[in-house]
């Protein structure tokens, strides 16, 4: 799907319907959202992914940054319930394998993905009521998503297909909003922007943060990675390679020649 067009149908990755009844993690007692443990995934003969370990504390931003093909959105999917894998990845106590993808965004672990997943024929009010399935006042959360991106509200009768890809990237942001993360998952959502959209995305990030939302950023844009989390994990080849707080992997020379400019 193109970055700059909203699809009509794909939507349907999170769109199952849930009354909001389930007992969130963070209710059922502990307060590591995210916990990766000798992680392992393959395509066929193909690993995508190789013993990776992770962890994401309550409240935190870590990133997962890496080049293309590194396995970025496959980590982001697998988290998500989308994959199957070998190793444990627990959302709270609860192992993401026994759970299906409905139970986990009832539960509030929210997959915003690269594609974005709009329905492109429907209005970006309707879009965003499809993310309302978890119990609380939605009324209030679009309020939040409306103060957070002023153009949703601004474009909100107007078609998902017939917006910028910025525009649409906020929406999609939006949505997942909506649904009342506990763990938010972003999976590149800096691809393709201009960068006074960029701008956007940087000032919503970081009220999102403020507003208790944990999140693991799959992120290509490093400088944009390293303005935001608290801690940053480079991923290649399906490997977690360097790992740790921004300013210490700043000063790392590899990643400063390869992913700063040199």
């Amino acid at each position: 799907m193109s970055t700059d067009a909203a699809g009509d149908s794909d939507g349907a990755r999170q769109a199952d319907e849930g009354d909001g009844s389930e007992q969130t993690g963070r209710e059922a007692g502990t307060e590591t959202p995210l916990a990766i443990e000798d992680l392992r995934v393959s395509y066929g003969k193909v690993a995508a992914l190789r013993g990776i370990d992770l962890r994401v504390g309550s409240g935190e931003i870590v990133s997962v940054i890496g080049p293309n093909g590194a396995g970025k959105t496959t980590l982001a999917e697998t988290v998500s319930g989308f994959h199957g894998y070998e190793g444990s990845v627990r959302y709270y106590d609860t192992e993401v394998s026994t759970r299906s993808t409905s139970d986990l965004v009832s539960e509030g672990l929210i997959h915003c993905t690269e594609e974005r997943d709009l329905f492109g024929h429907m209005s970006v009010a309707d879009n965003l009521s499809l993310g309302t399935f978890r119990r609380g006042n939605a009324d209030e959360r679009r309020s939040f998503v409306y103060d957070l991106f002023p153009v949703l509200e601004e474009r909100a009768d107007q078609h998902a297909r017939t917006m910028s890809g910025g525009e649409q990237q906020m929406l999609a942001i939006g949505r997942a909003l909506m649904s009342s993360p506990d763990l938010l998952v972003l999976d590149e959502p800096t691809l393709g922007l201009a960068p006074v959209v960029l701008d956007d995305i940087s000032d919503g990030l970081d009220r999102i943060q403020e507003a208790g939302v944990t999140i693991l950023l799959c992120e290509q844009n490093v400088t944009f990675a390293m303005d935001h989390a608290d801690r940053i994990a480079l991923l290649e080849n399906g490997e977690i390679v360097r790992e740790g707080a921004p300013a210490e992997l700043r000063e790392d020379e590899y990643i400063h020649d390869v992913y700063l400019g040199g």
